[in-house]
């Protein structure tokens, strides 16, 4: 009788035993035939690649980051282009970001809108001034490894044109967004939030002793503060920040959509 139920269990632990190691076999095999498929499209790209002219792939991602630039300025230069993009969209600065919630508590709705509007308005209005510049700088970047961008990431044309030209372009397109500022009463608008919550935002924050308990657990940084915002550094930086995105969206657009490479060059650079 013992005998007979020492089989049964070993066998009924033996059938357990293969069909979890088959389980696991099968999940590896999956994994491994995953991990084959990744490799070998991997090296089909890294082939493809490698046949291909570094001229040709200059130019072609030249062509993509041109397109990219167009996108962007058209996107961005109308109407609400960068306030109505939550991608791109030109939040509070600095302390005002961390108050906003105070400010709109002891109604200074209207004061946040207007700064938030002035300076989205600001950056819509500089962005088609920039696209003159910003081609201006496509078409004399020297790019070093075409072929190591090209095998990059989805944004690999886009990261590089701005180390490569970054610095450069804040310098010219500075003074465009400086003076859509001033059109905009940006300084104004900021200025007028700014002082309502140091007159009215901060007293609520000392009275309701949310300052003493932040200080107790060491987390009063978080808490709004007293300093200025460089204001004209800061909407030019958001400013910038928003052209290359949309440049890197159409980046991404052209490597991994067909119908988005419009031109012979692109479906040659791209279509590996």
């Amino acid at each position: 009788m013992i005998k007979l139920i020492l089989l049964t269990f070993f066998i009924f632990f033996s059938q357990i035993t293969f069909a979890f190691n088959f389980g696991n076999l099968a999940e590896d095999l999956m994994k491994n035939k995953t991990v084959a498929d990744a490799v070998g499209s991997s090296n089909d790209k890294s082939a493809g690649i490698s046949k291909l002219d570094s001229d040709l792939i200059t130019k072609g991602l030249k062509q993509a980051l041109k397109q990219g630039v167009e996108t962007a300025v058209n996107s961005l230069g109308k109407e609400n282009g960068f306030l109505s993009n939550k991608l791109v969209k030109i939040p509070l600065p600095g302390s005002l970001a961390k108050s906003e919630k105070i400010i709109r508590k002891m109604g200074g709705d209207k004061l946040a809108d207007d700064l938030i509007l002035s300076m989205n308005k600001a950056a819509t209005t500089a962005a088609p001034e920039t696209i003159e510049i910003l081609v201006s700088a496509v078409t004399s970047m020297q790019i070093d490894d075409a072929k190591k961008i090209l095998a990059g990431d989805n944004q690999a044309a886009t990261n590089y044109f701005r180390n490569k030209t970054g610095k450069q372009l804040t310098e010219l397109i500075t003074p465009i967004i400086q003076k859509t500022m001033k059109q905009n009463k940006v300084a104004y608008y900021y200025d007028q939030a700014n002082q309502f919550y140091k007159t009215t935002g901060k007293s609520y924050v000392e009275k309701s002793g949310v300052m003493n308990y932040a200080k107790q657990f060491g987390v009063d940084s978080y808490l709004p503060g007293e300093e200025d915002e460089n204001i004209d550094g800061y909407v030019t930086n958001k400013a910038i920040d928003g052209l290359f995105i949309m440049i890197a969206s159409k980046e991404k657009e052209i490597r991994e959509n067909p119908v988005a490479r419009s031109t012979s060059i692109l479906k040659q650079v791209f279509g590996q």
